[in-house]
Order: structure tokens, then sequence, then C-alpha cells
């Protein structure tokens, strides 16, 4: 909730007119208590997992006969019931884990400084927030990923997202509700270690289960951000660590792909492009 009762208090407060941006943000938040804001992730979370995966779906189930060449695995034929399922699980998922989660976490909220108040932050500090946020929760989710390879940890918790084999959009979030909690903490490192504004909180997390999806979709589409961001790894890269399941010892990172090359993690994932490339040339 912000401290002032007008835009014109707000103005004189911060010696300059409000932007565009900020009298909006003003009018949406000025009356809204600061917990209620923060309970917007669990509606994002449910609405961008809703809609997202929709062209994923509609590709899935055979709407563009064009788009089939782009399936990583096009032997596995994706059927509306499967997804359906999928689809309940995570909203279940959301509604009974993620939600109280995010409800008792508002004090942690509070404590590292999530701020809601004005000035908006400028688009350059949203952007290279953002980024810091990705390369924490990537370096830190691929040493938690390998972990849950552990045969222990695997056998009681991850074996549940790698039920999917050829993983779809709908299934990104799919998985045990311990992995979802665990995994959690890798995604909220960047806020605690950075903290900012709560727009670029939500927007950090609408991006990274954006970016989940598009790893998870089983397409290696045209317009794959693997053509324009460095070292990004998506859908492909992703597919094999699926595609070989509890065996696999390669393509942990979540995001991008430094860390499995680093660590020598990405030796499987090589050995298998070296080998679909030779098929091809034959």
């Amino acid at each position: 909730m912000l401290p002032y009762q007008s835009l014109e208090e707000a103005e004189e407060a911060l010696g300059r007119a409000l932007s565009v941006a900020e009298k909006l943000w003003f009018q949406y938040s000025a009356q809204k208590p600061d917990f209620i804001l923060h309970c917007h992730n669990i509606l994002f979370a449910m609405l961008f997992y809703t809609l997202a995966p929709l062209p994923f779906v509609f590709i899935g189930l055979g709407w563009f006969k064009n788009m089939d060449k782009f399936k990583i695995q096009p032997k596995v034929n994706d059927c509306f019931s499967n997804m359906f399922k999928c689809y309940k699980h995570v909203m279940r998922t959301f509604v009974l884990v993620v939600g109280p989660l995010q409800v008792i976490s508002y004090p942690t909220i509070q404590w590292i400084g999530i701020r809601t108040s004005l000035p908006l932050p400028s688009l350059s500090e949203v952007f290279w927030q953002i980024v810091v946020y990705f390369i924490i929760e990537d370096f830190s989710n691929y040493w938690v990923h390998r972990m849950l390879h552990a045969k222990w940890a695997y056998k009681k918790i991850h074996r549940v997202h790698h039920e999917y084999t050829a993983p779809i959009g709908l299934a990104a979030p799919y998985a045990h509700w311990a992995e979802i909690l665990i995994l959690g903490l890798p995604s909220f490192l960047g806020p605690v270690l950075v903290p900012g504004h709560i727009v670029t909180y939500w927007l950090w997390f609408i991006l990274r289960q954006l970016e989940a999806i598009e790893t998870h979709s089983g397409y290696l589409l045209p317009w794959t951000p693997t053509k324009y961001i460095p070292f990004y790894g998506g859908a492909e890269y992703h597919d094999y660590h699926h595609f070989v399941g509890e065996q696999s010892k390669s393509n942990f990172a979540s995001i991008f792909t430094y860390c499995d090359y680093i660590y020598g993690t990405n030796k499987g994932y090589r050995s298998h492009k070296q080998v679909l490339e030779k098929v091809k040339s034959l």
C-alpha cells in the first residue's frame, strides 16, 4: 500500500511528475496491502501456465501439420487426455503447495526488502536484475538438480517429473510436491541476494515459467531463443535429459549450458549429437 492519498501528493514527495507507468501503478496499488500484491504471484503462475503452453498444445494435437517437422521426438504422439491429466496435476500443486507457500513466505519478502513503493525501477534496472536472477538461478538449480538425480532422491521425488520422457510444455512444473519446494529455492535466491521492486519480482517468475515451458515444449522451433541468447540450452538440450531419464548424467542446467560444460556433464549429449549428425549425413 502506497503512503500517498493522491497522485499530487506522490508527485510532491518525489519532486517530479509521475510517468505513465507510475500513474498506472499508483491507481492499481495505492489501496492494496503489500500482502495482496505479494500473493499476485500465484495468480500469475496459474494464468501464464494456462495460457503460455496453448500453442504447443494445439501443435501437439495436430492442428498445425506443418509444425510436426520440428518435433524433437517425432515417434511420440501427444493426446488430449494425457495433457489434461498433466494440467490438473500442476494446477492442484499450485493451489495446495505453491499458494500456501506464497502466503507463509510474505514475512521473508518484507525482510529481504522487495518494495512496492514509488518510484518504479527503470527499464535498465529491471533488465539487469532479471539477467542476474537468471544466472543465479541457473547455477544453483544445476547443483540441486544433480542432487535430485542421486539414487534415493530420484526414486522418491524426481522420477515424477521424468514420467515425461518426451516432455511437453504443460509438464514444465509437473513434479512431486517436494521437488516444487526444493527447486523453488534457486528461483527465490536471486531476489534474496539482489532485491528490487515487486514488479521486477513478478516479471522474474513469469519469465522463468515461460522459459521452462519453452524448454519442455518438445519442439525445436525456428524462432527458438537458442539462436539469439548465448549459452542458452533450449528445448533440444533439455529434451535429451528427459529422453535418457533416470540414467541421465547430462544436461542438468535449467537454462544455460556453461555449467554442464565446465563440470563435464554434457558428454552424453555431445555424443548423442554426433551420432545424430552422422545419421543425417548418411
